[in-house]
């Protein structure tokens, strides 16, 4: 079996599962956000249960519109505030909280070989650390609440293979854009996706994270990496519980292989309106921006931010360009102000915000006119994603953010002086 096939008969209670097989898998850890919590709440009522299965394994963070933008967004909060307090589930609010898949594993809240639920498509980032991670709706995500088990269909699993050196600049977030732009936003359409390779065996958690987080824009269920002694390094300081983890047979069934040189793989650029739009840095040309986003859930962890402080310290954010800074967690944010990033970026001209997911979907802190465009870290670029119908995101990873926001146009840190 595959690594999900895998997990997902351990949690079955199946000697083996295949792919296409209906299957009621026991949940680890449930999670939902302040979007979509409260509609999870109204259905989890309508089953009549008064209490969730284990308020251990129930997580709701307050990540998209906080602190609250609105009147609306902060009765949604408080109603999910409500129901943490009341049912003793797990409960990150402002202060304490981040954005939530970059929470999660650094709370060591999520651990390999779990099965992880989450009201937010971008639950599959937790596949880093090889577990099966995948998004539901908040119905879904109701019942998980109330029983403690879900039921799915097994996906079949494509296997990508990674080998050679990464180029300079070139991160996870690349390979990732690459392997979509190669496939299409429904290449890997509810299959999991393994990623495996010299290259991915030298890529540091945070880039792995990354591919994980942007499996769902190749239409994948989940994105798995196997086990190591990073993960392990990673897990075994932050880990709240035992766990186990799984390893796919040497001889597991795949739907398909695909496999890439990463060291010709330059850093990529997704052009509107779709993350499979990508081209090479080389071939962008002259795209002038009025902003630049740094953070999220794709890419607000440390490393990130180290890199884009390696560009930016000593240099000037364009006049021109809006550079905007979101750290993943407060701890993160913390670090960073420890090592100097965080003044980096202010003398820079950049402006650094609380973890939020804030303009990545649009929500707040970075919201774009009409005409105006964005080279950004974060996940998707759809029409209207980050603001009006007429505004274009770019995506990219943080190194090229950074340097796009000193050029006042689309470039690399090659360029800079």
């Amino acid at each position: 079996m595959t690594l999900a096939e895998k997990i997902l008969a351990a949690h079955c209670g199946a000697k083996e599962v295949s792919p296409g097989d209906l299957v009621s898998v026991k949940a680890d850890v449930v999670l939902a956000n302040d979007i979509t919590a409260p509609l999870a709440l109204r259905e989890f009522a309508r089953i009549g249960v008064d209490k969730v299965f284990d308020p251990k394994r129930v997580v709701f963070v307050a990540d998209h519109f906080v602190p609250n933008k609105d009147i609306k967004s902060a009765e949604q909060v408080k109603e999910i505030r409500e129901f943490a307090r009341h049912h003793g589930i797990l409960w990150y609010d402002v202060g304490e909280m981040g954005i939530e898949h970059v929470l999660l594993p650094e709370q060591g809240i999520v651990l390999p070989g779990d099965v992880v639920v989450g009201a937010d498509s971008h639950t599959c980032t937790y596949g880093a650390l090889g577990a099966f991670a995948t998004g539901m709706g908040s119905t879904d995500i109701a019942v998980a609440m109330a029983t403690g088990e879900i039921w799915m269909k097994v996906p079949p699993t494509l296997r990508f293979v990674f080998d050679g050196r990464l180029q300079p600049w070139v991160s996870g977030k690349d390979l990732i854009l690459y392997t979509i732009g190669q496939i299409g936003v429904d290449g890997a359409l509810y299959a999991s996706m393994e990623f495996a390779g010299r290259a991915i065996d030298r890529l540091d958690m945070a880039g792995r994270f990354t591919i994980a987080n942007m499996a769902i824009e190749a239409g994948a269920k989940a994105g798995l990496f196997a086990l190591d002694d990073k993960t392990m390094e990673y897990v075994r300081p932050r880990a709240r519980r035992e766990f186990v983890a799984y390893q796919a047979d040497g001889d597991a069934r795949y739907a398909g292989v695909f496999e890439y040189d990463a060291s010709k793989i330059e850093p990529q650029i997704s052009f509107p309106h779709l993350p499979s739009n990508t081209k090479p840095i080389s071939a962008v040309g002259n795209v002038a921006i009025d902003q630049s986003i740094i953070g999220s859930c794709t890419n607000g962890r440390l490393e990130d931010l180290r890199v884009a402080a390696q560009v930016l310290k000593g240099r000037k954010v364009h006049r021109y360009v809006r550079c905007i800074i979101i750290p993943g967690t407060q701890t993160v944010y913390m670090q960073a102000l420890r090592e100097g990033l965080i003044e980096a970026f202010i003398e820079a001209g950049a402006a650094v915000s609380t973890p939020t997911c804030g303009p990545c979907l649009g929500g707040h802190m970075g919201i774009m006119a009409a005409g105006e465009r964005a080279i950004s870290t974060t996940n998707r670029n759809f029409v209207g994603r980050m603001g009006h119908v007429e505004s274009e995101v770019y995506l990219s990873n943080p190194a090229i953010a950074a340097a796009s926001a000193v050029l006042g146009r689309i470039g690399s840190p090659d360029e800079l002086a």
